[in-house]
């Protein structure tokens, strides 16, 4: 196809969590406050006794630690999940233009800055006649591509842009993601035939989802065995953990990872790889919960092991990110719709 002959042009819009502007109290309790005001993630509570509950206690608390949190895992360019979202969506419209496809490719996150809105609007402005957008969830949940739908939905409503609009569910068992998946752990080092065990570490959603016909569970199961085949791996070397749970108002989903990483450790069978295939970026999630609360319970447990004479080695498996791979991961999932 001629871009200069076509009139048409597809707008892809990449949807993610989003992250403050500043790693600073300020900015993060707004960006909190507009989270934690989302139904889809609160449901579960009293609409105005969790108003008073987040207005009184939580964003005053954890505007302060979040932020410190943030301050952590903060890059002089900025927050990692942006840095690498921006450079993501440029290679994305790159990599369509360089198949002579006319595509615009933009951000817009659920909560802070760029928001959904302003990124529909970048793409109206840029000529978009059709629209595909890409939660960047290849696991599905209420919590977050359902979020994300709804703001979308939202957004298009409020700008009243009629326009045809396709929303990818989720990608959790494309042949491209798990491959690429399974090479990511590859290159982190390890080694298929070896004594190696592997964990994959998934967000943890409340289970009242999971009770309301949310699939979550069902799809990051099908990922790790999908992950776990190509690798070629027996079931007694992997397991499946959920991780980052918010709060105590209800149950959430498990094994949590923290006990499952211990359990790991303790046993001392030698190098334990960790991944997170349901981030599609390295985020706060990643960069500080996985070596600031993770990693310490691992070498606790471990530096007790080696005092009998064993060892216990973990090793970090880094998210797609901005690499080639991801790339190519998401521009297939993307293709078929443009």
């Amino acid at each position: 196809m001629n871009m200069a002959e076509s009139t048409e042009k597809t707008g892809v819009l990449l949807v993610n969590t989003g992250s403050p502007d500043e790693p600073t109290p300020r900015s993060v309790r707004a960006f909190l406050k507009q989270m934690l005001s989302d139904r889809r993630l609160v449901h579960h509570i009293n609409r105005m006794a969790w108003g008073l509950i987040l207005r009184l206690f939580i964003l005053p608390h954890r505007s302060v630690t979040s932020a410190q949190r943030y301050e952590k895992v903060w890059t002089d360019e900025g927050s990692p999940l942006m840095v690498a979202s921006v450079k993501l969506a440029a290679e994305i419209e790159r990599s369509f233009q360089a198949e002579g496809r006319d595509v615009v490719v933009r951000l817009g996150m659920s909560y802070g800055n760029p928001s959904i809105a302003s990124g529909l609007s970048e793409l109206r402005a840029a000529g978009a006649t059709s629209l595909v957008v890409l939660p960047m969830y290849p696991q599905s949940a209420f919590s977050t591509t359902g979020s994300a739908t709804d703001r979308v939905e939202r957004a298009l409503s409020r700008m009243k842009w009629d326009v045809p609009c396709e929303i990818i569910e989720d990608y959790h068992d494309d042949k491209t993601y798990v491959r690429a998946i399974a090479a990511s752990v590859r290159h982190a080092g390890f080694r298929p035939q070896s004594s190696d065990r592997l964990i994959f570490s998934f967000h943890s959603i409340p289970v009242p989802d999971i009770e309301a016909g949310d699939t979550y569970e069902l799809q990051t199961s099908a990922t790790a065995l999908a992950v776990a085949t190509e690798l070629g791996l027996d079931r007694r070397r992997w397991t499946i953990c959920y991780q980052s749970k918010f709060a105590k108002y209800c149950e959430w989903l498990k094994p949590a990872t923290d006990e499952v990483v211990a359990r790991y450790a303790e046993a001392g069978e030698g190098r334990v790889f960790f991944v997170c295939p349901g981030f599609s970026v390295d985020c706060l999630e990643t960069r500080y919960d996985v070596f600031y609360e993770v990693l310490p319970v691992f070498a606790q447990k471990a530096h007790i092991l080696s005092r009998s004479g064993d060892e216990a080695t973990f090793v970090y498996v880094p998210c797609l990110g901005k690499t080639n791979a991801h790339v190519r991961v998401l521009t297939d999932v993307i293709r078929p719709r443009l």
